[in-house]
């Protein structure tokens, strides 16, 4: 259709952007399944990885803080979507070998060679991110603490343990759940490598229908509710640990968002 200025008008269809949010397929939610876990478990390993990596770049040995400078200036300074390109299809031609095979059981779970490197991917990816977001966190804390515990005979282990991290916890949950916020929605370019999440399952419907706007504008709605879910579960980690600032009686967009009224000094 053409308007009298001679712009092509899309008409949006209703009815179809609605049957994609309230009669999804199964295979959608399959796909939604494996965008959660994936996200799950990158994060997961990814903050383990950022946390190594922290206290490897505060180390005494040279060696230690020289790798995990290389590390996280190589994957920083490096495209996500080449990283798992590299991973996946790379790293056979390396080892000589196939990394990722088209299926495996770990733990009694069955994961499909794509989601295993994908998984990979985004764990060393976001071990890089968190590496400095930990590091950070223990930087904020008081290096007389720790002094304090070594002079009482703790190792310098377990007044990290024991004194440091449980205080760092306090400033690092807040942007950790920012960077699971992101992990959410990066999981969609695993598609690329052929993980069937729920942009893949929008990509598969639209070659079919060719609606692009109704299917991507439903993907968008499914990935604003997953963000949102996490926004309401973190506004409670952070008020358990005490590291939230929000005051009681805050508005949903100020508990979710983080978005704070201005007042007038």
């Amino acid at each position: 259709m053409t308007d009298p200025f001679g712009v092509i008008a899309v008409q949006f269809d209703a009815h179809l952007f609605f049957s994609r949010i309230f009669t999804t397929s199964s295979p959608f939610w399959g796909a939604l399944v494996t965008t959660v876990y994936v996200s799950v478990l990158s994060q997961t390993f990814g903050t383990i990885l950022g946390l190594f990596t922290a206290l490897a770049l505060r180390s005494r040995h040279r060696l230690w803080r020289i790798l995990a400078f290389l590390y996280v200036l190589l994957v920083r300074g490096t495209p996500v979507v080449v990283q798992i390109f590299f991973i996946y299809f790379g790293a056979n031609l390396f080892l000589g070998f196939d990394l990722f095979p088209r299926s495996a059981d770990i733990l009694g779970l069955s994961f499909s060679g794509p989601v295993l490197a994908g998984i990979v991917a985004l764990s060393i990816n976001e071990g890089a991110f968190m590496s400095e977001i930990i590091r950070a966190g223990i930087e904020s804390i008081d290096h007389g603490q720790t002094e304090a515990a070594l002079s009482v005979g703790m190792t310098h282990r377990e007044a990290m343990r024991r004194i440091v991290l449980p205080q760092a916890a306090r400033v690092i949950v807040p942007p950790l759940g920012n960077e699971f916020n992101n992990m959410i929605k990066g999981t969609s370019l695993l598609s690329f490598i052929g993980v069937y999440e729920i942009f893949q399952d929008a990509q598969t419907v639209y070659s079919a229908d060719f609606m692009p706007v109704e299917i991507f504008a439903a993907v968008a709605f499914w990935y604003l509710v997953l963000t949102t879910i996490w926004g309401l579960i973190q506004v409670q980690i952070e008020r358990r640990l005490g590291a939230s600032e929000l005051v009681e009686g805050a508005t949903f967009s100020e508990r979710v968002l983080g978005i704070r009224p201005r007042h007038n000094l």
